[in-house]
Formats: structure tokens, C-alpha cells, sequence
């Protein structure tokens, strides 16, 4: 089962938020102040149409009525104007702090360390960059503003209705009561309900993920009708989610919708008592009911978006949580002495308590090719990770020139041990791009010279535009032989002192791994490498063999020496060049 990645708690929300906001502060302010401009403006039109009520009741003139019109005219003009401005102060901002906080997410992504990430899975990590994302965005971009926007416009409208008449405006208070008791009940509930949606939704990412990728497997084991299963249970527990947030909002809707139409009722109902009394003019009232006319749309709109900030709510707590992820090492600025590498005493598990390396031991001299070889599951991918800095020990250690590799910084361990595997990847670039990842100032004829060695430049010289060829999604297709020749060009260019190869030549045909193979152990003379490999030819060129067995380290010799003892090694050599 993968670990779900942290969510931020409430006060990491609001800290985060206050930050956005005292760096947006001018732009902030100037919106703010441009709404309540409009909505200022807007409230101009039921005192004058009360005013109208009013001279008509006492009589009037049609010049009077006219000038009446004009004047709402006017200010509906400079109402709309404002409102134009207004809004696009909103939008403007909003796709700023979006932008911001976009990057600051990548930022904390491309941070994350590779054990955090292993552990949870694809589904949670793409749930979150995509769906958690996408309705972050229309929070900013459209509930924020809007309800900015209707909460200035609700304050200045109370405001109004005061200031006409404070008693006529007392209904005003009438939807007060249902509407803060309906409303937190639901926001006493709903952050919970959201969380369980959005995590149902990262968990059906990944299984669905995960069924797909392994398909051909699912087919080969039978395992068709468990995948089904599982999904199924999967989208079982989303169906619940969903239906949870949803009685939700049934609930607090038509309350809510009650509770901001019953200042309209109750006004006019009042209003008719107090004109009657002598305590209002007609006028008055007609223009408080207008207020609180007026007042049901910023309401609504209050409403209808803040369960739109409850769903941006969550998708923002699951976004910020990955600043929460702790880091899996400490970094120093101690400078290792030499290039020896070693491991002591490794142990380590992806889960508590179920160790798969117990207690290795392997010294690496500089200079020296170690092939690792074994059974499939018996270790060798972590021990090679662990080597390679990817993976802490869970204990031991592991070390280069006397200081551990969790102790380096990123950059500077990346320039002395390097990992390659069959999984690689070829971003959207040019061909030329792609390869100066490793080095950026490489120059093309450094770049010839890395395809060279990887026996890629065949192929290269036969693309459209050669280095300048635009590979990846939507670009020249390569295929995976291709793209994992890339990744060892890539390799050869960042010059490493220590490379760790897991199944680096799995994809090539064999002749061509023997050649490639061949070809690098000339480019890569003097430096370390540590080959994990199921072709034993590898294991047969190395300085030494290391037999893992069961998460052990149960061999360690040259060929000729593991072959004469008859052991473990002996009999994978046996089988191995039987079949051949």
C-alpha cells in the first residue's frame, strides 16, 4: 500500500496565505479599493429610486423624473466602468499569485527526495499536479475574487441600508442566525469530506496507473479479475467521497438559499409597520427593501463560492503538505579525501520492520568495475541505489573518501557518483538539449564525442537535424534502446568518478550491449563503476563479482575465483553459459 504524501495543517495554510499576501500587497490593496469604488457606486440606485417614490407620492414633475433617470444612468455608467477595471485588477492578481504559487509547488516537487517519492507511488504525486492543480487554479482565478467581491459588496450594502434608516434595516439581521448556524455546521465538516474525496481520487490514480503499466503482467499472472477488483473498490470508496460533499451541499444550499431570501420578506412586512407608525417615509423603505434585493445576489454568490474555497481549500492543503516532507539527509560541506567508496554494515527497508539488505559489506577501490549479480528480488537494485545516494541506510553506512554520501549536498554527489537504470526518460527538446543536462556548457563536438562512446552516432547522424533534432512527446520518436544510449551519453558528459549501472543495457540486443559495453569500459577507464547485471558476460570483464542473495552479500571474487569455488555464483554461471 503507498504512503500518501503530508497535507498541510490550517496554520500552515493561513501562514502561506499571509505570505501571498504581503508579497502582492499594493496590487491587493489597489483591487480591493477598486471593488468597494464599484460597489459604492452601485448602491447609489434604490436611495434615488426611493427618492422617486417618495416625490411621486407627494407629486412630481416628468422633468423631475427625468433628471431621476439620468442621474441612475450615470452612476450605473460609472458602476460598470469600475466593475471593469475592478475585475481585471482580480484577474490580474489571481493569475500572479497562481503563477506564484505554481512555481513554489515544482519547486517542493523536483526537491522531494527519491525515497519519499518511491514510497507513494505515481498516483498521489500526479493526483496533486494535475486535479489538486487544476482546482487550485479556479479557486484563485474565480472564488477568491468573486468572493472578495460579494463580501465587499454585502458589507457597503448593510452599510447603505443603515445609513437610510437603521430601524427600517434591522431585517437585514433576519437570515443572520440560519445562515451562521447552517454554515458551520457545514464548514465543521466539509474539509474532512473534500480530503476524503481528493484522496480517494490520488488513489484510484494510482491503481488505474499501475494496472495499465503492468498489463502485460496482469495478463501473464491471471491477476485480471483482482485488478478489476480492486478499482472497482477503489472507485467504491470515491463513489462514498463524492456522496458524502454532496449531502453536504444539499444541506447547507436550500438553507442557505432560505436564509438570504427572508430579509427581503420581512422588510417589506416592517417597512409597512414603521410607515404606519410615522418612524419611515415610503421612500426609506423602498430603498432598504432594495438593499436587501440588492443584498440576495452578493449573498448567493457568498455561498455558491465558498463551497467553490472549500474544494481550492483542500487542493491547496495537499499542495503546500509536500513542504512537510523531511528531508533524507543532512547535508555537509565536508569534502570526502579520496575517491574510495564503501559500505558497512547496510541494512535497509522500504517498510518498517522488513529489512531487504541485511548487514553488507563491499569496499570499492578507485579505479575498480564490480559487476553485482544475483537472483531477481534478492537486492541488487537497492544495494545499488543505496551506493548511488539515492536511499539513505535505514543503518550502516555508506561513504565516499570518508564521509557519507547522505552528507553531500545534491550537487556536489551528483558530480561524483552517478545512477543509470532502464528507465529513463528523453524531454522535449532538442537532441542537443537533452544531452547537456548533464554538462550545459558542453560543446557539439563534446557531444559527438559522448554519442561516440555509447555507439549512438550512427543513428544520431541519420536524424533530420542531427543534435538539433527535436525529440521527446510530439518530436522525433526514439525508442528505448535509443533513449537509454541517450541517458549514457548523458553519463559520459557529466564525467562522474563513481557510476552505478542497474541493467543500464538491458534494452540493447546482446551483441550490441557486449559492444557498448566494451566501448564505455574505454571511455570510463579509471573511474569506478559498480554494474548490476542478469548478463554474466558483464560480471565475466569486472575486477570482482558480488553474489547478493536474499538481501545478503553471500560472494565476493573475480570470475575465475567465484567459478572455481563452486558456489552460488558458480551455478549461475553454469546456467547461464549453458543457455548460451
Amino acid at each position: 500500500m503507498n504512503e500518501l504524501l503530508p497535507i498541510a495543517a490550517g496554520d500552515e495554510l493561513r501562514a502561506q496565505a499571509k505570505r501571498l499576501g504581503r508579497r502582492n500587497r499594493r496590487a491587493l490593496l489597489g483591487m480591493v479599493g477598486l471593488h468597494a469604488a464599484a460597489a459604492t457606486a452601485g448602491l447609489a440606485g434604490p436611495p434615488v429610486l426611493g427618492a422617486l417614490v417618495q416625490s411621486v407620492q407627494q407629486g412630481t414633475t416628468t422633468k423631475h423624473v427625468d433628471e431621476i433617470v439620468g442621474l441612475l444612468a450615470i452612476f450605473l455608467v460609472v458602476e460598470t466602468i469600475l466593475t471593469w477595471f475592478a475585475r481585471r485588477a482580480s484577474f490580474v492578481l489571481s493569475e500572479k499569485i497562481f503563477a506564484e504559487l505554481r512555481e513554489d509547488f515544482m519547486r517542493r516537487v523536483l526537491a522531494l527526495p527519491l525515497s519519499t517519492v518511491e514510497r507513494a507511488g505515481t498516483g498521489d504525486l500526479v493526483s496533486r499536479t494535475t486535479a489538486d492543480v487544476d482546482s487550485l487554479a479556479r479557486t484563485v482565478r474565480f472564488a477568491v475574487p468573486e468572493t472578495l467581491i460579494a463580501g465587499i459588496t454585502t458589507l457597503l450594502t448593510v452599510v447603505a441600508a443603515i445609513w437610510v434608516n437603521a430601524l427600517a434595516a434591522l431585517p437585514a439581521l433576519a437570515g443572520v442566525p440560519l445562515l451562521f448556524f447552517s454554515t458551520r455546521w457545514y464548514l465543521k465538516r466539509a474539509p474532512a469530506g473534500y480530503l476524503w474525496e481528493r484522496a480517494s481520487y490520488a488513489t484510484l490514480a494510482g491503481t488505474v496507473s499501475e494496472t495499465v503499466e503492468g498489463g502485460r503482467t496482469v495478463d501473464a499472472l491471471n491477476l485480471r479479475e483482482k485488478r478489476v477488483k480492486r478499482i472497482d473498490d477503489d472507485l467504491d470508496n470515491a463513489y462514498r467521497a463524492e456522496m458524502r460533499t454532496l449531502f453536504l451541499r444539499t444541506v447547507w444550499f436550500p438553507t442557505a438559499e432560505f436564509a438570504y431570501v427572508l430579509p427581503v420578506a420581512t422588510a417589506l412586512a416592517w417597512g409597512g409597520y414603521l410607515v404606519s407608525q410615522g418612524q419611515a417615509t415610503i421612500g426609506e423603505v423602498t430603498a432598504v427593501s432594495l438593499y436587501m434585493v440588492k443584498l440576495a445576489d452578493p449573498v448567493d454568490r457568498l455561498i455558491s463560492w465558498l463551497d467553490e474555497i472549500q474544494v481550492g481549500a483542500t487542493s491547496f492543503a495537499r499542495l503546500v503538505g509536500i513542504v512537510r516532507v523531511p528531508p533524507d539527509r543532512e547535508a555537509k560541506d565536508d569534502e570526502p579525501e579520496n575517491e574510495r567508496m564503501r559500505a558497512e554494515d547496510v541494512r535497509y527497508a522500504y517498510y518498517a520492520d522488513r529489512d531487504v539488505l541485511h548487514g553488507i559489506d563491499l569496499d570499492l577501490e578507485p579505479g575498480e568495475r564490480v559487476a553485482v549479480v544475483g537472483p531477481s528480488g534478492a537486492g541488487k537494485s537497492t544495494l545499488g541505489r543505496l551506493l548511488a545516494g539515492i536511499h539513505p541506510p535505514r543503518e550502516g553506512l555508506v561513504e565516499v573518501g570518508g564521509v557519507r554520501l547522505v552528507d553531500l549536498p545534491l550537487d556536489t554527489l551528483r558530480k561524483k557518483v552517478a545512477l543509470v537504470t532502464q528507465e529513463q526518460h528523453v524531454f522535449v527538446g532538442t537532441l542537443a538539449e537533452n544531452l547537456r543536462l548533464a554538462r550545459p556548457e558542453a560543446t557539439d563536438e563534446q557531444l559527438v564525442d559522448a554519442l561516440a562512446a555509447v555507439d549512438a552516432l550512427d543513428w544520431v547522424q541519420v536524424l533530420p537535424e542531427r543534435l538539433n533534432t527535436v525529440v521527446g512527446a510530439g518530436g522525433h520518436p526514439l525508442t528505448p534502446a535509443q533513449a537509454q544510449q541517450v541517458a549514457l551519453a548523458r553519463l559520459v558528459l557529466a564525467d562522474p568518478h563513481t557510476l552505478v549501472l542497474d541493467e543500464a543495457t538491458s534494452l540493447l540486443d546482446p551483441r550490441a550491449a557486449r559492444h557498448l559495453e566494451r566501448s564505455l569500459a574505454s571511455v570510463l577507464e579509471g573511474r569506478t563503476v559498480v554494474a548490476i547485471a542478469h548478463r554474466l558476460h558483464t560480471a565475466h570483464d569486472a575486477d570482482r563479482v558480488a553474489v547478493v542473495e536474499d538481501g545478503l552479500l553471500e560472494e565476493v571474487g573475480t570470475h575465475a575465483e567465484l567459478v572455481e569455488q563452486g558456489g552460488s555464483y558458480a551455478a549461475l554461471w553454469d546456467s547461464w553459459h549453458g543457455d548460451r
